[in-house]
């Protein structure tokens, strides 16, 4: 069927989005029905998120939806951030508001884990990069602070999960967001329960699994009253944001991986698309993650801080009376002296410090390097060592497959910094291309049309994206510079 309208609710870091996508049978085109800002909010010290908040800023996107598109609409999915869960009675009651992953209840928390499983069996036996905002901490500090909250827990829902509980009461946990867990097992995709039970974690809270593309069942009728959806399906999207990003990459190769792709936001995830997990000594000693995508393929990939540096320290500037766009910050950088100052971006300082611009000169100050002063240098300063990390990470994974990578695929909101973007394609010696910026949408969204039978694999899928996308393109540029920068940036980094 053509002419029909799906609708991708996204949730990001700093805000929140209800797109429509408009399918004639061939492209996508996306029209933003409502957006509202998300952000994490203290409470007696404590940084969580706002869910109710975020609910009814989802239930005024969908009414708007329900009133331009009426009877077109088919279906709806959630996509979110991941690691981050809500806990709920068997009546449905919330059970406090969830932690944000930034809290720093989990400082501390790898170490005292490994005294339980040591690091190599729980790497082997989840795949996950090693990070203490992952699940299984948030869990482990929750069982030590507050083990009634625990107890008293009948379901364990991730973010968007817990959306579609609200949308149309399904308890379940969706493949990709749950993979982010540190909690599954890698090659069986499941709840690992022999690794949960070691730490004392109660089995009978941890939900079914589906895949991506799961019809979730309707909409309530409560929800439906209030928004004017009528017949209007709950279907289960790659509800990790990344995994819908990587599922919107608008690659044509198959095969052996020889693209990689930069999911670019708040956080950068840096990966290739594979068959299998990768467990080795190797991949351990690199920290590299195995999470889940479409299709039961593998994102081999590594989570770096990303545009966090750059956001925060706009929060500064702005809060100092030093108010710039991001457009004029780039201008600024691209002014800026080249390769004079480098950070290493996932210093554990840079996880949320209350000042970025005086942590990013503090690092600086510290190794010996001239320190930045002006917006201009400090920008380039995080631009370029997001660059270089891009470039070390991406040599990582070619190491991992044993395959070249002939391309690097941009996507998501940084791809549309082209100073990063040109920075990213000299680091890494390859050829950048950028878009869509919506990938995660188009991925969430296009999930959902193949759900109702319009498309029949994820090269269809993807064939649409091209079809429906303008793309960038940046070649490596040849400078000897970044030979010795990426030397220099070695050093900082080990």
């Amino acid at each position: 069927m053509t002419g029909q309208v799906y609708l991708g609710i996204d949730l990001g870091a700093e805000s929140g989005r209800v797109l429509a996508g408009l399918w004639n049978g061939k492209q996508l085109r996306l029209e933003e029905v409502h957006r509202f800002p998300n952000g994490g909010v203290f409470i007696a010290d404590t940084l969580r998120w706002d869910v109710v908040r975020l609910w009814s800023e989802i239930q005024t996107g969908l009414g708007l939806a329900g009133k331009k598109y009426g009877a077109s609409i088919v279906s709806v999915g959630a996509d979110t951030w991941g690691v981050d869960f809500v806990l709920m009675t068997r009546a449905g009651e919330v059970l406090g508001l969830p932690y944000h992953y930034r809290d720093a209840r989990t400082q501390g928390a790898l170490e005292e884990a490994f005294k339980t499983v040591p690091r190599a069996e729980l790497y082997a036996q989840t795949g996950v990069q090693f990070m203490e905002l992952n699940t299984l901490y948030q869990l482990l500090a929750l069982q030590k602070q507050h083990p009634d909250l625990l107890a008293a827990a009948h379901d364990f829902l991730f973010m968007p999960d817990f959306l579609h509980y609200c949308l149309c009461g399904s308890r379940v946990a969706e493949y990709t967001i749950a993979s982010t867990s540190q909690c599954l097992h890698p090659a069986r995709r499941d709840w690992n329960f022999d690794l949960l039970g070691k730490f004392g974690l109660p089995a009978s809270m941890f939900p079914e699994i589906v895949p991506p593309g799961t019809n979730l069942g309707a909409v309530r009728a409560s929800v439906s009253e209030r928004t004017g959806l009528r017949n209007v399906s709950v279907v289960a999207p790659p509800a990790h944001d990344t995994a819908s990003a990587v599922a919107g990459v608008p690659t044509a190769s198959t095969g052996k991986p020889n693209w990689a792709y930069l999911s670019s936001g708040t956080w950068s995830l840096l990966g290739v698309e594979i068959a299998a997990p990768v467990l080795t000594p190797r991949a351990l000693a690199l920290n590299i993650t195995n999470e889940g995508g479409v299709d039961g393929t593998i994102r081999l990939l590594k989570n770096i801080i990303g545009l966090w540096l750059i956001q925060q320290c706009k929060r500064s500037f702005d809060a100092a009376g030093r108010k710039h766009d991001y457009a004029e910050l780039t201008k600024l950088a691209a002014a800026a002296e080249p390769l004079r100052s480098l950070v290493n971006p996932d210093d554990p300082r840079f996880l949320n410090p209350p000042d970025m611009p005086a942590a990013i000169q503090a690092f600086c100050r510290e190794t010996g390097q001239p320190v930045p002063e002006t917006e201009g240098q400090i920008i380039r300063c995080a631009t370029e060592s997001l660059a270089l990390k891009y470039g070390v990470v991406f040599r990582q994974l070619e190491e991992l497959t044993g395959n070249r990578l002939e391309v690097l695929h941009i996507v998501g909101g940084g791809s549309r910094n082209d100073l990063l973007n040109q920075l990213t394609a000299n680091a890494c010696g390859r050829p950048v291309l950028t878009g869509p910026v919506e990938a995660t949408v188009m991925g969430n969204i296009l999930t959902q049309v193949r759900a109702s039978g319009e498309l029949k694999s994820l090269a269809e899928l993807r064939e649409v994206v091209r079809a429906s996308t303008d793309m960038g393109r940046f070649e490596p540029q040849k400078d000897g510079a970044w030979a010795a920068a990426a030397e220099k940036f070695a050093g900082l980094t080990r």
